[in-house]
């Protein structure tokens, strides 16, 4: 029989819920400060280089900061750190929302990354301790997983709304009143869980951690930015070196920062290479697909967003049909036929074009969504649930670099490639006559259109925006075919792997303390 008494109540899923919040904010976080950057440039007057450093700095010090704090939880104790990071969350919002300087915006930003930083890997390794029934752990972490894809499709939407009304820090605001909330009812609905052995946290590796993974991801944004060169290159592999002196200091260590050894289990390794793979087609894709809507559709940012929801929407009812059949299909056929379900959507872009409407690309977005949401849902249960519970922490901040990796890769290569064809077309193009310097980005070529006069200004807007859906098409071309062949090595890869819940049996919990399990009991 089946030990019931581990099985998860309306406690842990009304925790759940709480969990899922401060996921979305930590998305949505990343997309509302694109929406005001117009705002702060007028009222702050931020230098290009303090408005990037306002731009990125949230996203590097949270990708830097996850490993780190994964380890940290399991160490401290994951509720205590999540709070913690909740209430500082909570205080830079507000001090961001009022910043007077860009200085000062630069720094509050950078606070709110670390504070995201302990919320996300916190939230995670919290679910995976929560729910211990593998088939009830998995719909668990599919909404978990939701969450973050709904913050980030709300963003625009909510963002877009309040910038309609208020000034460029409200929509810091919003995460005032969620943070509050899991503040006062965190500590009653949500477990307390640590290492009893942990030991203390290896500075070295935490500070080569961030140096290896702020690295890569800093190559990756250059390279999106200004394309290939000297600098993305030695960031990179420089980033990586210091990944590899990272790794070989785990093997030393009696309590390292994450078990390298996890690496060598295929549900794990094979979980951390589809997650990656996903995340780098979908928001490849997505960030071309946003700037189609905006700048060859002409679309608001609130318009834009609005278009993206059915999207997203299906992915989250995918998504959680998909948790129902992870019991019983095995993982291969799951992602695989997610993966195709994906090489059909690229495929629908093939015939987009400039005046085409949004038709065409919320359908190949919805069938992007639907395909390869469960895959990221599904794949991070698969990495959470392959970790020994007591290693659960570091198992999720593992999870989410690899996100923030495969995110920062897929916009440098998919950006590349319709930058490439952007430049590629417009030589074949460009009205003559027309100044200089509107070949390279779509954005140039509309701003310089628009003060030209009458029809030579129609002429090179129409060219640029039939050279920007040129590199759309290239890029789904590409896409289409090589979403084929991951479907074919993903289910090579996990041939062997069982369902992720083909047991209902609750799993042991060895080496980890679950305290305060009580309803009621604060810290």
């Amino acid at each position: 029989m089946h030990d019931t008494s581990l099985r998860a109540t309306k406690r842990e899923w009304t925790g759940l819920a709480v969990l899922t919040l401060p996921s979305m904010l930590v998305t949505m976080d990343l997309t509302l400060l694109h929406l005001a950057v117009p705002q702060i440039s007028a009222d702050l007057k931020p230098s290009s280089s303090q408005l990037l450093w306002i731009t990125d700095i949230y996203g590097f010090v949270i990708a830097g900061f996850l490993i780190t704090m994964g380890n940290l939880g399991d160490r401290v104790g994951r509720r205590r750190l999540l709070m913690f990071g909740a209430a500082a969350f909570g205080v830079a919002s507000v001090l961001t929302a009022y910043a007077g300087t860009p200085e000062t915006l630069i720094v509050t930003r950078a606070v709110l990354g670390v504070a995201g930083a302990c919320l996300a890997p916190s939230t995670l390794s919290l679910v995976r301790g929560m729910f211990r029934v593998p088939a009830q752990r998995t719909t668990a972490v599919t909404i978990w997983s939701s969450g973050f894809m709904l913050g980030g499709a709300l963003g625009p939407v909510v963002g877009g709304a309040l910038l309609e009304y208020f000034w460029w820090g409200s929509v810091f605001l919003l995460a005032v009143p969620v943070m509050a909330l899991l503040l006062a009812v965190g500590p009653f609905l949500l477990p307390e869980y640590r290492s009893p052995d942990g030991g203390r946290v290896d500075l070295t590796s935490s500070a080569l951690s961030m140096v290896a993974v702020l690295s890569v991801i800093y190559g990756f944004k250059e390279v999106a930015r200004h394309g290939p060169g000297l600098v993305s290159a030695a960031a990179i592999v420089g980033g990586a070196a210091v990944g590899y002196l990272l790794v070989r200091r785990q093997r030393t260590l009696p309590t390292p920062l994450f078990n390298v050894r996890l690496f060598a289990d295929r549900a794990f390794s094979a979980a951390l290479s589809v997650l990656l793979v996903t995340v780098l087609f979908l928001m490849g894709l997505q960030f071309v697909i946003a700037q189609y809507l905006q700048g060859v559709l002409g679309l608001s940012p609130l318009r834009t967003g609005l278009w993206i929801l059915p999207a997203v929407l299906a992915g989250l009812v995918a998504a959680l049909a998909a948790s129902t059949l992870a019991g019983r299909v095995p993982p291969a056929y799951v992602f695989g036929a997610g993966m195709v379900l994906a090489a059909a959507g690229f495929a629908v872009l093939w015939g987009v074009s400039a005046d085409s409407g949004p038709g065409p690309v919320v359908t190949a977005s919805v069938l992007m969504f639907a395909g390869l949401a469960p895959i990221s849902a599904l794949g991070t249960d698969m990495v959470v649930g392959a970790a020994p519970p007591e290693e659960a922490g570091p198992a999720a901040g593992l999870s989410e670099t690899c996100i923030e990796f495969g995110g920062a890769l897929g916009i440098a290569v998919v950006g590349s490639i319709a930058a490439a064809a952007y430049r590629d077309s417009m030589a074949d193009r460009y009205p003559a006559g027309a100044p200089a310097g509107a070949e390279d980005t779509l954005g140039a070529a509309l701003e310089t259109a628009s003060r030209l006069p009458g029809e030579a200004g129609q002429a090179l807007a129409e060219a640029a925006r039939e050279a920007f859906t040129r590199g759309l098409q290239v890029n789904s071309y590409v896409a289409a075919p090589l979403m084929l062949l991951a479907a074919a090595g993903t289910a090579f890869l996990l041939r062997k792997v069982k369902p992720a819940a083909h047991d209902d049996e609750p799993e042991p919990v060895p080496g980890t303390e679950r305290l305060d399990s009580r309803p009621g009991t604060a810290p």
